[in-house]
Parts: structure tokens; C-alpha cells; sequence
């Protein structure tokens, strides 16, 4: 990501090339329900209006879900353009309170959800077995990147608690970092604090240079995504300014992707599991398939469960329906009205006939989890991470 001089979209983003078809709109599934109208936020950006960005509130709307960017015809990254303005708003401190307390957050205690860094590791404690901490001296192959959300939602510990079941019993060699596990820095990314990005990717490659991680397997997609994509290109930007950061090659892999790796290599398969009653329904984290193009290992895992009868949405894969967890929206309000995308999600769900809706992603799981519930299907449907299924067959 550019950081956007006042005026200088177009160098950033070559916006002019944008022939306004109007295709990153009508792909926007929020734009149904809200007044963000992308096609028009790329005119302001063409015409290199940053003084208009105030009037619309519905930047803040935009889940980074990137689809407008999978649609568009010249290969123009709408997205991207909507996390400059947002950077340009940052700028001039004109966001909202509950946009700003998150970042401030991350800041002071290295989390957007306002807990304590000493809170972090505090999920751990109802665990049965023995985890290694690498920040602690001790050696893995491969650090377990827990990420912000899975630490302190208590929802979301649950999947936590889960991975480390699961990759145990699997024997893996891995370990976590405890309260030392930084802010990916993913969320205030898509929310335009570049500054605080960069800090964030000093600050962690450091890190795991110090503590010699090379491998990592992350829980949730934003992670994933970020250490892939937008950790390398910020580094090499830190480092054409001089800034000096460790020169370490991480391969990182999303746990569906290490989990399906196990299974073609013999080390996991249906007969390690009990039987598991009932129609699964996968949905498609924005952040793993869109932007990501991973579409098989989650399927790949759920399709050797004992049991299961998997089945699929009609908008799955590239066009799977965003949850709206992305992108910063667990902090901004949103100025959309009309029915939220999680519940058209459930109500599909149940419509298909499936009583367990299977996630890979902490921000999703979050969403879907309060939509059931709030759609009156909390006796008839659970939404549940693939981990949990896992941890629960798993003999």
C-alpha cells in the first residue's frame, strides 16, 4: 500500500485508467444496503478530490472484501483506493471515535479490542496439555500464530483452544508466543493507519528474527493475508528508506492449507476420526478466497470427515456473499440499513437444509455466530470453526 499525497491518487493507484463501468458497484454486495457507491469514490479519486472524503461516510462501509477488485476489467484495485482514502482521512484525523480507539489500541496495547497485552495469553489456561512458547526459549517448527481476535474473544478462544488439540494430537512441532504475540497489523492496514503498519511490520519481523521463526501457520485469513502480500512489499518500502529490517524469508501457510498438506501426506484421514452427524455447509472467508484464491483445502478436510454430508451455497468460492467482518468493520458502526449480510448467509443456510455452517476465519465465525442467534436458528444450526469440527471427531 502507497501512503497518498494530497492530490496523487493517480500515482498511487493509476486510477485514470478507470473507465467508470460501474462493475466494482454492482459486485459490492454492502452497496445493496449502503449508500458506498465505488464507481463513484474512484471519480472522486480520478478528479483527486481528497477535500470530499469527509461527506462520505460510507468509506468507512467497505469491508476490503475485494471482490470490486476480482470484477474489475482493467485490473485497477478499487479496494486499495478506498484504503488510500481512508489512509488520507487518517491523515487529518477526521474518522470515527470507534475507528480511532481501535487504532489507539493497537498502539498502546497491541490489540484493537482495547484488553491488556498481559491478557493475551489468558485463554491458555484451560488447557490440558502442554504448550511450547517460543518466546520463552523454547524451540517449534512452526509458530501457531493465534492473532488478536482469537485471543480475547471468548468465542473465538475456543477455536484456539482447538488448534492446539488438534495439531497435538496430529503431532506437530509448534509453538505459540503467549502474551509476547504481536498485532498482525492487518486491520489497521485496511483502516489506513499506514504509519502504524509499518511500525507493526518493523516491529514483528524483528521479532520473529529474534526468535527464529521462519514457519508459521495463522488461524485466521487477515493474518494469512498480510503476511503474504503486504508484509513483503512493506518491507521493501522500509528498506528503500533506509529503515533496516531483518532479511528473513517467512513461508507462512493458512491451517487449512498445513492441514491439507497432512492429509496428502498420510498424516490425517477419516479412520483418526468418530463419526460426525450432520449437513455441513462451507462458507468462504473474503480473505482466503477472493484475495486469495484458496478454495480446496478447507473443502478438501471437511469432505474426509466421517459423516458429514457436505453440501454448498449457490454464492460460494469467488462470489461466496462477504460476512462483513473485514476490512475494519468490527469497529466502524456502518451507515448501511436493511437486513445484514450474516443473516441472508443463515437464512441460505437453513433454506439448503444445513444444520452446521463450517468457517475458517475468526471474523466470520464472529458474525455468522450472532446472526444464527439472531435469526432464531440457535436450537437447529451451530456455525462452527473447521478446527472445532476437527477437535471434536478427532479420536
Amino acid at each position: 500500500m502507497m501512503e497518498v499525497e494530497e492530490g496523487n491518487f493517480d500515482e498511487a493507484y493509476d486510477v485514470y485508467a478507470c473507465m467508470q463501468c460501474g462493475k466494482c458497484t454492482g459486485s459490492c454486495a454492502v452497496s445493496l444496503r449502503s449508500d458506498l457507491n465505488i464507481r463513484e469514490l474512484m471519480r472522486i479519486a480520478i478528479l483527486n478530490k481528497n477535500e470530499d472524503l469527509e461527506k462520505h461516510e460510507e468509506i468507512w462501509d467497505c469491508t476490503s472484501c475485494g471482490i470490486c477488485t476480482v470484477r474489475c476489467p482493467r485490473d485497477l484495485k478499487p479496494a486499495e483506493v478506498i484504503i488510500g482514502m481512508r489512509s488520507s482521512l487518517v491523515e487529518g484525523g477526521t474518522i470515527p471515535v470507534t475507528v480511532r480507539d481501535a487504532l489507539e489500541s493497537v498502539g498502546t496495547n497491541n490489540n484493537p479490542w482495547g484488553r491488556p497485552k498481559s491478557k493475551r495469553a489468558e485463554w491458555l489456561e484451560d488447557l490440558d496439555v502442554k504448550v511450547k512458547n517460543i518466546s520463552e526459549g523454547e524451540e517449534a517448527e512452526y509458530l501457531l500464530y493465534i492473532g488478536c481476535t482469537a485471543s480475547y474473544d471468548p468465542r473465538i478462544q475456543s477455536v484456539s483452544r482447538a488448534a492446539i488439540n488438534v495439531l497435538t494430537k496430529l503431532g506437530v512441532d509448534f509453538g505459540i508466543l503467549g502474551e509476547e504475540e504481536p498485532c498482525c497489523g492487518s486491520e489497521p492496514r485496511m483502516m489506513g493507519e499506514t504509519g502504524l503498519f509499518e511500525m507493526l511490520v518493523e516491529d514483528n519481523l524483528t521479532l520473529f528474527d529474534e526468535f527464529g521463526i521462519s514457519k508459521i501457520i495463522t488461524l485466521s485469513p487477515h493474518a494469512y493475508n498480510t503476511f503474504v502480500n503486504d508484509y513483503p512489499e512493506c518491507a521493501k518500502r522500509l528498506k528503500e528508506d533506509d529503515v533496516e529490517i531483518p532479511d528473513i524469508e517467512l513461508e507462512v501457510k493458512h491451517y487449512t492449507q498445513f492441514l491439507e498438506e497432512l492429509i496428502d501426506d498420510g498424516r490425517l484421514d477419516g479412520e483418526m476420526m468418530n463419526e460426525f452427524s450432520g449437513t455441513v455447509i462451507y462458507h468462504d472467508p473474503c480473505y482466503l478466497g477472493k484475495r486469495n484464491n484458496i478454495f480446496e483445502p478447507p473443502r478438501k478436510i471437511l469432505n474426509i470427515i466421517p459423516g458429514a454430508r457436505c453440501i454448498e451455497f449457490d454464492r460460494r468460492e469467488d462470489r461466496s456473499l462477504c460476512c462483513e467482518g473485514g476490512g475494519g468493520r468490527m469497529w466502524a458502526e456502518g451507515t448501511g440499513t436493511g437486513e445484514r449480510n450474516a443473516i441472508i448467509r443463515v437464512n441460505d443456510a437453513n433454506q439448503d437444509g444445513a444444520n452446521v455452517i463450517a468457517v475458517a476465519c475468526p471474523f466470520c465465525l464472529s458474525t455468522l455466530e450472532d446472526a444464527h442467534v439472531t435469526a432464531g436458528y440457535e436450537e437447529t444450526m451451530r456455525v462452527m470453526d473447521i478446527f472445532e469440527i476437527l477437535d471434536e471427531v478427532l479420536k
